[in-house]
């Protein structure tokens, strides 16, 4: 999977399950005020990430990611390889 096919998908996702435009979703954008997380949002944003992409976020990685772009980061080098 492509860094654009990445971004293309999460962001598809992230729009649908958060109820945001996707246009609001910038590679700079900090992820928890774009998509209004509270810290149970936040952990439906995990969920999604790990089920879709067999990605794990342990809540140490978490606060590293603070933009669009990190969590594109994070679950790019942490595919499971095919």
């Amino acid at each position: 999977m492509t860094r654009e096919e990445i971004v293309k998908q999460v962001n598809i996702l992230l729009a649908e399950e958060f109820e945001v435009k996707a246009e609001a979703l910038l590679p700079d954008a900090n992820v928890k005020e774009t998509l209004n997380l509270d810290s149970l949002s936040l952990v439906d944003l995990v969920a999604l990430m790990q089920q879709v992409y067999k990605v794990k976020i342990p809540v140490t990685e978490l606060r590293n990611i603070q933009t669009f772009n990190n969590l594109y980061d994070y679950i790019e080098s942490h595919l499971p390889k095919e």
